[in-house]
C-alpha cells in the first residue's frame, strides 16, 4: 500500500503534459513532484493548478507513488487534496529557478527570493555542519560555552572602527570583538571557554571579503606553555568542523561543485623576521619590522601550497608595534602573535595573552593609549591571572573560503555592509 504523505513547499514549476499536470515543489525533502492525472485525482484539484503561479506557497495531502518516474525530483506524490496557502505575484524581481541569474545587489536586495536558490541553501546547511563540528569538538575538550556582552562602555581596539550606540544616558558600542571579556572571564576561574556570536566593525570597506556584522568563533584558555597550545587547539577544531561537513553535507558539495579535504595537522607555521626574506624571494619588499599587506597573504599561500601542500599556514611572531597592548611579546620587536591564513586570507587571529598586570600597565604606555580609559579591563589583572592566550576566528569567512565563494556576503543570511542594513 502506498505511504500518505503530506507535503508543504513552495511551487517551481507547472506544466501539463496532455490529461497530466505536474507542479514541482521545493521542500524540506527536496523537489517534491505532484502528479495529477484526471483518472486519478478530483477535478477540483485540476482546476486548483490552473491558478496557481510559481512560488505560490501550498500543501498537498497525498501518497508516495510507488515508481518515480520522474529523475530530476526526489519524491513524486499523487495528492488527493491541496491547500494553497499564500499566491505569489507573476512577475517575480528575482527567479529562484534562476533561470535568467540575477545580478548580486539584486539578490542581496531581494534576499528572501534568493535564499531559495538549492545553491543558496546549501551554503547555510554547510555553515550549520560545520559549526556544529566546532562545537561538538570544543564541548568535548573541556570548553565551556559563554556568552560575553555584545555592548561594552569602551572601545576594545581602535575607536575609529567601532559602531556607536544610545545607552540610557551614556555612549556606548558595539563590540568589535569579545576579546577582552573573554580574557576576564579566564581571570574569573574559567579556564576553557568559548563564545559564538556577532561582532561589529565600523570600517567602511566594500571590498568581497570585509563585512560590517560578523559571528566569530572566539576561544580562549589558561595555563597555557605558549601560542603553540592556542594552534594547535584552532587547527583540530578547524579539522573536526571540516570533517562534519563531509560527513553529513556531501550534497550540497556536489551541488556547489566544491571538492573539500581534510587538511592535515600540525598546520605549517612560518615566523617574523623569517617572512621577510621568503617575500623579498617571491618578488615583495616589506620594510623590516612593518606588517605584510593582503598581497603578502597570498604570496605566502602559494608559497605553503608549494613547499607544504597545504591552504592553511599559521603566520606568528608579528612585530609588536603593529598589535594591540594585551598581545605578550617574545622579545622586544616581536609578539607572539598569531594569524591563521586559509587560501590566502586571514581567517583568525589570536596568540598570547600579557597576564603580568606591571608589563601590561607597561605596554599600554608603549602605545601612547590612556591608562585610566583601561583600567576596567586591567584593574582585575591585579589580583591573579593565569597565563592565557585565544583566537578568534571568522565564521562567515571561513565558509566564504571554503566553498570559494566570490563575495563574503553570500555566506551571511542578511549582510550588513556600508550601504546595506535591510532587508
Amino acid at each position: 500500500m502506498a505511504e500518505k504523505v503530506r507535503i508543504g513547499g513552495w511551487v517551481s514549476e507547472i506544466r501539463s503534459i496532455g490529461k497530466i499536470k505536474f507542479v514541482v515543489l521545493r521542500t524540506p525533502q527536496g523537489r517534491v513532484q505532484l502528479t495529477l492525472k484526471k483518472s486519478e485525482v478530483p477535478d477540483e484539484l485540476l482546476s486548483q493548478i490552473d491558478d496557481l503561479t510559481q512560488e505560490s506557497v501550498i500543501e498537498a495531502t497525498g501518497f508516495m507513488s510507488e515508481k518515480k518516474i520522474a529523475k530530476a525530483v526526489d519524491m513524486e506524490v499523487i495528492p488527493k487534496s491541496i491547500v494553497v496557502h499564500s499566491t505569489s505575484e507573476r512577475k517575480l524581481p528575482l527567479d529562484p529557478n534562476w533561470k535568467t541569474p540575477a545580478l548580486f545587489p539584486t539578490r542581496m536586495n531581494y534576499r528572501p527570493l534568493d535564499l531559495r536558490r538549492p545553491e543558496v541553501q546549501a551554503i547555510f546547511k554547510i555553515e550549520t555542519s560545520f559549526l556544529r563540528g566546532v562545537i561538538d569538538w570544543l564541548d568535548s575538550h573541556g570548553f565551556l560555552m559563554v556568552f560575553t556582552p555584545a555592548i561594552i562602555g569602551a572601545a576594545s581596539e581602535s575607536g575609529a572602527e567601532v559602531f556607536e550606540v544610545k545607552y540610557f544616558d551614556k555612549k556606548a558600542y558595539l563590540r568589535q570583538d569579545p576579546q577582552l571579556h573573554r580574557q576576564l572571564t579566564i581571570i574569573g576561574g574559567f579556564t576553557k571557554i568559548y563564545d559564538v556570536g556577532p561582532n561589529w566593525r565600523a570600517e567602511p570597506s566594500h571590498t568581497a571579503r570585509h563585512i560590517s556584522e560578523f559571528r566569530s568563533i572566539a576561544v580562549e584558555m589558561a595555563f597555557i606553555s605558549d601560542e603553540g597550545d592556542v594552534m594547535r587547539v584552532e587547527e583540530e577544531l578547524l579539522v573536526a568542523g571540516l570533517r562534519r561537513v563531509l560527513e553529513e553535507r556531501s550534497k550540497e558539495l556536489e551541488l556547489l561543485n566544491v571538492d573539500l579535504d581534510v587538511p592535515k595537522t600540525p598546520f605549517p607555521e612560518l615566523r617574523f623576521p623569517e617572512i621577510y626574506n621568503i617575500l623579498e624571494d617571491l618578488g615583495k619588499e616589506i620594510p623590516f619590522g612593518e606588517d605584510y599587506d593582503t598581497e603578502s597573504e597570498k604570496l605566502l599561500w602559494r608559497y605553503a601550497r608549494e613547499k607544504y601542500g597545504t591552504d592553511f599556514l599559521f603566520i606568528n611572531r608579528f612585530p609588536f608595534k603593529t598589535k594591540p597592548f594585551y598581545v605578550m611579546k617574545a622579545e622586544d620587536l616581536w609578539a607572539r602573535s598569531v594569524d591563521l591564513l586559509y587560501k590566502g586570507e586571514e581567517l583568525s587571529s589570536g596568540g598570547q595573552r600579557e597576564h603580568r598586570y606591571e608589563v601590561l600597565v607597561s605596554q599600554i604606555r608603549e602605545k601612547g593609549l590612556d591608562l585610566n580609559s583601561l583600567e576596567w579591563f586591567t584593574k582585575f589583572f591585579r589580583y591573579g591571572a593565569p597565563p592565557h592566550g585565544g583566537f578568534a576566528m571568522g565564521l562567515e569567512r571561513t565558509v566564504y573560503k571554503m566553498l570559494n565563494l566570490q563575495n563574503i556576503r553570500e555566506a551571511a543570511l542578511f549582510p550588513r555592509d556600508v550601504e546595506r542594513v535591510l532587508p
